[in-house]
């Protein structure tokens, strides 16, 4: 089917970018918690831009309003809030990693149990979704989305235990992979973490009242109070009691693993004023720069972050090479899936509807560019000809990670092995050479290692998860291993 040439403009402006599966946020026992979701969601949105959704319940129904596109182009609208009434909410932001992009798969996803309702949604990726699904449909189960959310769905239905908290626990010792995940029923609000940590979770307060979320910008944005992070293979059940307050129970869903946190919430998926792991994101990704500045030095007049991800490393590597930290591309935020309607020649701009050079830092200078990470490199070798374009004498490009090599399974949309830059080239030389660079230098694992967590990589007990550099995934992958992963899913066309 062909895309519209809009949407297939924002594609190739993006082609080239890791995306994030998603984002949640739930609160338990306050009057604007509907209100509250949207505002967290709205500091969650750049781990999901192509849809958003958000449960609540007021004491008698629960309520949902899940809708394509960003939080900004709904829930601002005190109508569509107004329709979320209730002291319990759970919210999602979402970029499709499994499941095609259809109102469908908009998370929360609802369903009515012989226990009451119960809404659920999660960040990542379940690594046995496909298998689970299948025997579940074998057993008489009907799916009505590509999700892998709603397997969770069934999971519950069908456990023998009588609680909902003791189902949700019982679902979630089944599933594998990289997860966080958020469920809300009449009464109570329900996080759990898998057993590796793979996936960020936080645990915050306002008023006395709890709440989970996938960073901890989400918390600030309300003035919530940060409590701790959600551990790994960890299940928090709060409940409202008659009179009120809330009732916290905290266990352990089994299977417990040691910690591995995803190195790219490091490199790229956090905001950069996210807390992570006890971490600040902006302190560890100029950590990143400046490791790279030793790793990689390169004679040069000033330093130039590709933009916004490449910032926090460029000034890194400027404050230890000591070379001039300049913004040398502009870049423009308001490029989004409507533009006008190009003709080839338009289309042809390519990577200049979302960077442009600033000539007057870059013309006449040798230019070190640094940037987050490179996937398949396409993107570099625009923003390398835009720049000469601009008069540079020298392009350098420094990146602060490791060669990508390995696909992901935890929730990250990542491309086939065969299409990431690192597989199709054979020398870093060869890689510079098709990016049309001067030079090309990546920082290494240890450097981005000692960059987060101080230290260099324990190749006996890994500290973080980093398959996509390394090749070590932290689980098994049973529908890979079963040739189920990324198959397709027969489904009836939505048009919502």
């Amino acid at each position: 089917m062909n895309q519209p040439v809009s949407q297939t403009i924002a594609d190739e402006l993006d082609g080239d970018t890791l995306h994030e599966e998603c984002g949640v946020f739930g609160i338990l026992g306050h009057p604007d918690a509907a209100a509250l979701t949207a505002l967290g969601l709205h500091a969650l949105q750049h781990r999901g831009q192509e849809a958003a959704g958000i449960v609540s319940f007021d004491g008698t129904r629960f309520h949902s309003e899940r809708r394509m596109g960003l939080v900004g182009d709904h829930y601002t609208d005190p109508a569509t809030l107004a329709k979320l009434p209730g002291t319990i909410s759970i919210g999602h932001v979402r970029y499709s990693t499994t499941g095609e992009v259809a109102l469908r798969n908009v998370q929360p996803l609802f369903a009515e149990l012989e226990v009451g309702g119960i809404a659920v949604a999660h960040n990542g990726n379940f690594t046995n979704g496909l298998t689970l699904r299948r025997q579940l449909i074998a057993g008489g189960a009907i799916c009505q989305s590509t999700s892998d959310t709603e397997v969770v769905l069934h999971l519950i239905a069908r456990s023998r235990y009588t609680s909902t908290a003791d189902r949700f626990i019982d679902a979630v010792r089944q599933m594998e992979g990289g997860y966080s995940m958020l469920a809300m029923t009449r009464t109570k609000l329900i996080a759990a973490r898998d057993p590796t940590g793979i996936r960020p979770l936080v645990m915050g307060e306002l008023d006395g009242k709890p709440i989970f979320c996938s960073e901890t910008c989400a918390l600030e944005i309300i003035g919530a109070k940060y409590i701790r992070d959600v551990e790994n293979g960890e299940v928090i059940i709060c409940e409202i009691q008659p009179d009120g307050s809330v009732q916290i129970d905290a266990r352990k869903a089994g299977n417990q693993q040691p910690e591995r946190l995803c190195l790219f919430e490091y490199v790229y998926f956090a905001r950069p004023d996210s807390v992570v792991g006890g971490r600040s994101v902006y302190v560890a990704r100029k950590n990143m720069g400046m490791n790279l500045a030793k790793e990689a030095p390169v004679e040069a007049d000033v330093v130039v972050p590709v933009p916004d991800g490449g910032t926090p490393a460029a000034l890194g590597f400027a404050q230890e090479s000591g070379i001039p930290f300049e913004y040398g591309i502009i870049r423009n935020h308001y490029v989004g899936r409507t533009f006008i309607e190009p003709t080839q020649q338009i289309r042809a701009f390519g990577v200049k509807l979302k960077h442009s050079a600033n000539r007057a830092m870059i013309e006449g200078k040798r230019v070190v560019l640094v940037d987050d990470s490179i996937v398949r490199g396409t993107t570099s070798l625009k923003i390398v000809q835009m720049i000469r374009d601009a008069g540079a004498k020298e392009v350098h490009i420094r990146v602060a990670s490791p060669m990508i090599y390995y696909p992901d399974f935890y929730g990250i949309d990542t491309p086939d092995a065969d299409k990431l830059l690192a597989n199709q080239y054979d020398s870093l030389q060869a890689m510079c050479d098709y990016i049309g660079a001067d030079s090309l230098q990546f920082l290494s694992i240890d450097g981005l290692y000692r960059a987060v967590g101080g230290e260099a990589r324990n190749a006996a007990r890994p500290q973080f998860t980093d398959h996509y550099f390394t090749g070590d995934y932290p689980t098994r992958l049973l529908d890979k291993s079963g040739e189920s992963m990324g198959n397709k899913i027969s489904v009836l066309a939505s048009n919502g």
